[in-house]
């Protein structure tokens, strides 16, 4: 650790002039404090959200001093910056002025200036500007996080962070646990996209506050909350698939200081397609029903939260032809339901002193067969978080606030596992995973902010795994601005988790690879580090933001999922058990935006990976090399223009993927696609897709498209016209596997009426 705290020393050194911050509150037209309304400068991406109290502190910058606030529900409002006094900013509902007058664009996308963390955060802005139909879909535009398909059969979604997959990034709701466990194959999709107010994605070590889970990042998101969203929200949608989805909302006051909300989703999807003639369905059909309730009440010091959430999710696919006479069918059956509550007291405002309590339960039940073989698992999590924090400031001229946040947390895991792959067969008998886990914790952090210049957050946190023992984990995140032009962050910490052999991997099911568990699986251990640097650039009245990143993750061990090996098996084992493995990897990006003109910007990124790790080879000989069907760079251009008024919208985004490695035994594409032969890359690919936006008083129309580059895998699925064949695999996955896709939907939101 000697290096982490040489670089965090190097960035302390050289602090030079003060800027005085500004700072204050914003205010509905009642006088309530709005939580996490959104604070920047005009013609930047330059921004904050309000904390729990409303307040917020935002540096200032050059070339401008018209500071706009924005939150869903009320009109914008800009208020030009003539000195340092503390701002009193009152957003006015909707429905109190007959004509509306947008002043300014709202930013998509805004990453805090005076965070510690390297965070962006994804508001609804950004999120409309695509279909969005669940959280896998809300990336589409963002250069730093890939979604992807994990296998061609089932229609399952897998997420990428730093080069990592959606396992090592902590996937969080509201600050409390989401996808994770048996939920990690198809939880993307069980977070509706209009039920989402924002999304923060932060890289690298995050908060030890939520965890010790976060190893390439943390990605938390906030729903609806029923004292701010309309009355009563509807969103419709059905693309060319036939697959429709339909979203209604609504959330209200009850009587003073209680307030409800009602979310509701359904997504049918009737049709199966098979485009690319293999006898498979190129995605299942489904049918997911969606309901949740939400209870918000505040009264002087003290709110409390409560979410309750009750889902059915159901998925049929496999091959299509009724001529075949033993057809290989796919049938995966999910029944969830999830809650959790809320407590939160402020002692003394001025202080910021507060004690809240967190507690979360969900039961996860699933019922999956892939042709012959079955996979039935259960998931009981109970999860305990009550923290204390407490604000104090230093002494001296320069202004610097320090906070302190501490307390204790509780997770406990309960799974029923069967995993039975050949039902008819004496080869193999049923494997049974049933296991439980309970971990209790401390943990402490120490938030420093040195006037604008400095922001340091260092953390620590002990835990005890009923499976793995005691384990520490330090986290430290800084954040340095020599000149307001330029601010440059670093981060250094460890991540653990305990790895689902199955549930992380449940790709490989439908195939007839053979599993094998090689050695009782262990925990996982990484240590992250990463420095990043951003330039704000004036460009006459405008703002270039320039960034930069580099982060890299080295594993202590790792679950290596071996697919070398044998191309008719899959190895799992643990890095710790092979002498000498290595698994690591490597991320870099850069990233470029700037509104070019009033209500037209653009956004220009690329990232490299790359991910290695120890595999053997099918002769047995263990080699470090590139992770098998791992993308090695993206790259994204992206624009949006908004008429003034806000009258039509258009979104353009391009992606460049590629290239990754095939397993041995396997062939990207040609004459020998998805047979055996040579090893080779598969080579770059891009995609496009575009939306216009028709926006009117209350409602909008969107027609889009998606893949328009009609870019497809060849053949994804090996061998699929004998699917009991040892061959048939349709876990080798590396690019699109379908076509040109066409949407069309309609949003409608009801204004809250005045009251008297």
């Amino acid at each position: 650790m000697q290096r982490y705290c040489l670089l965090c020393i190097s960035l302390l050194i050289g602090i030079c002039g003060l800027r005085a911050q500004i700072s204050g509150v914003v205010l509905d037209d009642h006088g309530e404090p709005l939580i996490g309304a959104n604070i920047y400068w005009a013609e930047t991406t330059v921004g904050v959200a309000t904390n729990f109290n409303g307040e917020f502190t935002i540096m200032p910058v050059k070339g401008t001093n018209r500071l706009v606030a924005s939150f869903v529900g009320c009109h914008n409002d800009t208020i030009t910056v003539l000195n340092r006094q503390p701002l009193t900013i009152v957003l006015i509902d909707e429905t109190v002025l007959d004509e509306v007058t947008i002043t300014e664009r709202k930013m998509g996308v805004i990453k805090s200036r005076t965070s510690a963390f390297d965070t962006q955060t994804i508001g609804t802005e950004e999120l409309c500007r695509a279909a969005c139909c669940n959280l896998s879909e809300a990336f589409e535009t963002n250069a730093s996080v890939d979604v992807a398909y994990s296998d061609a059969a089932t229609g399952a979604k897998q997420i990428r962070l730093l080069g990592l997959s959606g396992t090592y990034v902590q996937l969080i709701q509201e600050n409390t646990p989401a996808v994770r466990g048996l939920a990690q194959n198809f939880g993307l999709e069980y977070i509706p996209g209009p039920w989402m107010q924002s999304i923060q994605v932060s890289k690298g070590t995050s908060s030890v506050i939520n965890g010790y889970e976060a190893t390439s990042g943390q990605i938390n998101v906030e729903l609806l909350k029923p004292q701010t969203q309309n009355p009563f929200s509807l969103n419709l949608m059905m693309n060319s698939e036939l697959m429709a989805e339909a979203n209604i909302m609504g959330g209200w006051e009850l009587k003073p200081h209680l307030y409800t909300g009602i979310l509701a989703h359904y997504t049918g999807g009737f049709m199966a397609m098979d485009e690319n003639k293999d006898s498979f369905a190129d995605m299942p059909k489904v049918q997911n029903a969606n309901l949740a309730n939400r209870w918000f009440y505040k009264h002087g010091d003290y709110t409390f939260q409560a979410f309750v959430r009750g889902l059915y999710d159901r998925r049929r696919g496999g091959q299509m032809a009724d001529s075949i006479a033993n057809p290989y069918h796919i049938n995966l059956n999910t029944w969830r339901v999830e809650g959790f509550m809320k407590n939160g007291y402020v002692f003394d405002p001025e202080s910021g002193s507060s004690v809240a309590v967190i507690t979360a339960v969900s039961y996860h039940n699933l019922d999956n067969s892939y042709g012959v073989r079955s996979w039935k698992a259960n998931q009981l999590n109970a999860y305990l978080n009550a923290l204390y924090q407490g604000n104090f400031e230093g002494r001296g001229e320069v202004d610097n606030d320090h906070r302190l946040s501490a307390g204790i947390s509780l997770n406990f895991d309960k799974y029923g596992e069967n995993l039975n792959l050949f039902p008819f067969t004496s080869f193999s008998s049923p494997l049974n995973l049933d296991r439980w886990e309970l971990t209790p914790g401390i943990f402490a952090e120490y938030n420093l902010k040195y006037d604008e210049i400095l922001s340091l957050v260092a953390g620590v946190r002990a835990d005890y795994s009923t499976r793995y023992g005691f384990f520490v984990t330090p986290r430290m995140n800084i954040r340095y601005t020599p000149f307001e032009w330029w601010t440059l962050r670093a981060s250094a910490g460890m991540g653990y988790r305990s790895p689902n052999a199955i549930a992380d991997n449940a790709f490989v099911l439908p195939s007839s690879r053979v599993l094998y568990l090689d050695s009782e699986v262990k925990q996982e251990r990484a240590v992250n580090s990463g420095i990043s640097t951003t330039f704000y650039i004036p460009m006459g009245s405008k703002q270039l933001q320039l960034s930069a990143e580099y982060y890299y993750t080295h594993f202590l061990n790792s679950l290596i999922v071996d697919m070398d090996q044998d191309k008719h098996a899959v190895h799992i084992y643990n890095q710790s058990d092979l002498p000498g493995a290595k698994s690591f990897a490597h991320s870099a990006q850069i990233e470029a935006s700037m509104e070019v003109l009033r209500g037209w910007t653009w956004t220009a990124a690329f990232r490299y990976t790359d991910v290695e790790q120890t595999t053997i080879d099918d002769q047995g000989v263990a080699r470090l090399r590139a992770k098998a069907l791992t993308n090695r760079f993206k790259g994204i251009i992206s624009t949006s223009y908004q008429t003034p008024l806000k009258k039509w919208q258009f979104d353009v985004t391009a992606q460049f993927n590629g290239v990754s490695r095939m397993p041995d035994g396997f062939v990207a594409f040609g004459d020998l696609a998805g047979g055996y032969g040579t090893p080779k890359e598969l080579t770059w690919y891009p995609q496009l897709m575009a939306q216009i936006t028709k926006y009117f008083r209350t409602c909008s129309l969107y027609l889009g498209a998606e893949n328009m580059t009609n870019f497809r895998q060849h053949a994804p699925i090996v061998d699929s016209f004998q699917p009991y064949s040892p061959d048939f695999d349709a876990s080798m996955v590396c690019g699109p596997t379908t076509g040109w896709k066409v949407y069309l939907g309609f949003r409608y939101d009801l204004e809250r009426k005045d009251e008297e």
